[in-house]
């Protein structure tokens, strides 16, 4: 095992890669949790969202240690499934089928593109705040969505938006959530995100929030695989056309590649320094196996109904503890695939006792706000827009749109015609006639 993993070449030892594993699985094992809470309101059935988050995200992170040997895990990532959910299957009125098409046409087409070496050129299409700002707007909007679940922002007439009522029972479990994510966060306490859910789940029995199982079925539900080639309960026909007749549906397959893409890179440059695979500059060691591994997991989440599986930023924790190789990873894995059957249990966390993990998800994005230059207004107001615009029109797509759009008029007035990448015309002229249509 030593010798295929190539753990004492890279100065580790099968214990610090089983605990590296355990490490990075407790970190992110709130997913498993909060996935399909989210996905349920894009209409997917619970069980079904659990087990297709578990064995997405067992399946691919497997891959990852056997195939690129880095200790990096993937399972749905955060942002994206709230797209399918609140852009695509809400905002658009299409069935979760289609959108589970739209996250599968997605893998397909970054998976062309790691393929064809086009990586340096979509990295370069963007202007890097741009790039900065839509992280930065989408963990926005995730927070926005746990404090909108736990009923502590609530909808206002007068004002739009305004603070729930304290007393309210389930304001008061997401007021715990999140006290108990934030003081975990801050005190480094592992799988922190993954005990303030327990306890707020607790804190919601005595209070009627948390509703106990009425079923202990701890079976598996497979209903969602293989779920853009579904037939669409509408009759309306096979979920992927559906995706090829709605230009708008269209976008979201862009819109998902650039924040899918970016978001990889980012993650994997992040646990590339922390596990000693990447230099100083990011420059990461073999990466084309790490791409094509998570641009294949896109596809695999879209076809299996787990949304899209990414890389997750959280590996950082096992490289930090010591993790160097793929063993970890197999190591998260095999938990995962421990947590598939447990469904009665994982369907008593309620939305309110999410809150706390997804704040503490978009605070965490915060961080890269000081990276923007925000001395040059020509990118900076397009960056501060898609910032904004992500939560406050409740639309990835619509933010990252307009920060495009934004971009290329001012470069235009400008005169700085040459700074504008081919690729960004043909977005911003894209997103245009998407707004126009719809």
């Amino acid at each position: 095992m030593s010798d295929v993993f190539k753990i004492a070449e890279r100065g580790s030892t099968p214990s610090t890669e089983l605990f590296g594993g355990l490490t990075t699985f407790l970190t992110m094992a709130y997913i498993v949790a909060v996935n399909p809470i989210i996905l349920v309101d894009a209409g997917v059935p619970f069980a079904a969202a659990l087990t297709a988050t578990c064995f997405g995200a067992a399946i691919m992170t497997i891959l990852m240690g056997l195939i690129a040997n880095r200790p990096l895990a993937l399972a749905s990532g955060m942002g994206i499934n709230s797209i399918v959910a609140y852009s695509i299957c809400i905002g658009q009125g299409a069935d979760w089928r289609v959108a589970m098409a739209v996250v599968f046409l997605e893998g397909v087409a970054i998976l062309v593109l790691v393929v064809c070496g086009l990586r340096e050129a979509i990295m370069r299409a963007i202007p890097v705040d741009l790039r900065r700002a839509i992280g930065i707007g989408i963990g926005l909007f995730i927070a926005f969505i746990g404090l909108k679940g736990g009923g502590i922002i609530s909808a206002n007439e007068a004002t739009l938006i305004s603070m729930g009522s304290i007393k309210n029972p389930v304001v008061i479990v997401a007021l715990v959530s999140l006290a108990s994510a934030a003081i975990f966060t801050v005190l480094n306490v592992r799988g922190g995100l993954l005990i303030s859910i327990i306890i707020s789940v607790l804190v919601g029995i005595p209070l009627g929030v948390t509703q106990l199982p009425t079923t202990w079925n701890f079976g598996f539900d497979f209903s969602t695989f293989a779920a853009p080639f579904q037939q669409v309960p509408d009759g309306s026909g096979i979920a992927i056309a559906q995706v090829f007749a709605k230009p708008m549906l269209l976008m979201f397959v862009f819109s998902l590649l650039m924040s899918d893409f970016f978001d990889t890179m980012g993650t994997v440059i992040a646990v590339g320094r922390a596990g000693d695979f990447a230099d100083k500059d990011g420059n990461v060691k073999n990466l084309r196996p790490i791409l094509m591994i998570d641009s294949v997991a896109a596809a695999v989440g879209g076809f299996t109904g787990a949304s899209s599986i990414t890389t997750f930023a959280e590996s950082v924790s096992g490289a930090a503890a010591g993790a160097r190789t793929g063993l970890s990873s197999i190591v998260v894995g095999v938990l995962f695939l421990l947590c598939a059957g447990l469904s009665p249990i994982f369907g008593m966390v309620t939305s309110a006792a999410t809150c706390g993990a997804l704040v503490l998800v978009g605070f965490s994005t915060l961080k890269d706000v000081v990276n923007i230059d925000w001395t040059e207004a020509s990118t900076a107001f397009p960056a501060f827009l898609t910032l904004i615009t992500i939560p406050f029109t409740y639309s990835i797509t619509n933010g990252i749109g307009l920060g495009f759009l934004a971009f290329v008029v001012i470069k235009i007035f400008q005169g700085k015609f040459r700074e504008i990448h081919p690729l960004m015309w043909v977005s911003a002229a894209a997103f245009l006639a998407a707004f126009l249509i719809a």
